[in-house]
């Protein structure tokens, strides 16, 4: 199997795809074939009250191969994808220095288009905006929208309540609409490196079934426990770790408000849903010519090894 060189060609490898596709297991063969550090891409297995719910590798998972950016962030801080991507790239450089291969794992697609593509310098909102715009029907400030921002009301959809106001709140606040702020886009670091990416999209309804069997693993593996101790920490309803999959179905059944069997089932349709919507965005967000596996994975990963390793 070809070596590729990470320093001189600065290389980097990307696996993506929707929770439970296999991204984690892959890496690491990738990382026992070639001199590799894993780095995360996963907006919820940064936080380090999270290992379970997350599906954190485990000590034992990560096999001796060396692991950045997972869990190494406190839940009482919101990670951002800026903060997420300034880390990333600061994970990529020193693994060039060390000549070693990173491997960007993850199923956040906003992190990878950050760290690739940078972030647009819209400026602060105002807040009296940001209160007026809040308080408005999702119809009425679609078509105040369509009427300021024709463009990004026809690439949104009427109902996607959040996306309508992000756009009104720009326009109004700073006088130009998202694309232009989107076409200054600074910080990527996508035209520095040679990307080997690679997107997981197996069946769906394998995925799904792979999406309930984990969180019954992750019941009897201590998730009700690691939800009972971070309710512990008293921290703020709307910080994400408290909001994460499965965190609020486990904190019902702790208070005796759900049923375990209730819990399990809502946690498990949230995570389906969750899957869908990577599903979605990873095979309709990314570039045509990054290649696909649309099958489960085999025991057989040399070929799929290849394809990444490719020069």
């Amino acid at each position: 199997m070809n070596m590729i060189s990470p320093k001189q060609d600065k290389n980097v490898a990307l696996i993506v795809g929707p929770t439970a596709s296999g991204k984690s297991a892959l890496a690491l063969e990738i990382a026992k074939k070639q001199p590799s550090v894993i780095i995360n891409a996963d907006s919820a297995q940064v936080y380090r009250d999270l290992r379970i719910l997350s599906a954190r590798p485990s000590d034992e998972e990560m096999d001796g191969i060396e692991h950045q950016l997972f869990g190494y962030i406190d839940g009482n801080e919101a990670c951002s994808a800026a903060r997420w991507a300034n880390d990333a790239k600061t994970a990529i450089a020193a693994a060039h220095e060390r000549a070693i291969l990173p491997i960007l794992v993850g199923g956040t697609g906003m992190y990878v288009r950050v760290l690739l593509d940078g972030i647009a310098p819209i400026p602060e909102i105002d807040a009296d905006i940001r209160t007026a715009i809040r308080k408005m029907e999702t119809l009425e400030a679609y078509r105040e929208l369509e009427r300021l921002d024709p463009l990004s009301a026809e690439r949104l959809n009427p109902t996607d309540t959040t996306r309508i106001q992000r756009a009104l709140e720009v326009i109004r606040s700073t006088g130009m609409p998202l694309n232009h702020w989107h076409q200054q886009k600074t910080g990527g670091i996508g035209d520095q490196i040679k990307l080997h990416p690679l997107i997981l999209l197996p069946p769906r309804e394998w995925l799904y079934q792979r999406c309930d069997q984990r969180l019954h693993q992750m019941i009897d593996g201590g998730a009700r426990e690691e939800v009972e101790n971070l309710l512990l920490r008293n921290l703020p309803a709307e910080q994400p770790v408290m909001r994460a999959i499965g965190v609020p179905d486990i904190a019902g059944w702790l208070s005796g408000e759900l049923t375990r069997e209730m819990a399990v089932e809502r946690a498990q349709t949230a995570t389906r849903q969750y899957a869908k919507r990577q599903y979605t965005w990873f095979r309709n967000q990314c570039p045509p010519e990054w290649p696909r596996v649309e099958a489960p994975l085999s025991n057989d990963l040399g070929p799929i090894i290849e394809t990444i390793l490719r020069n």
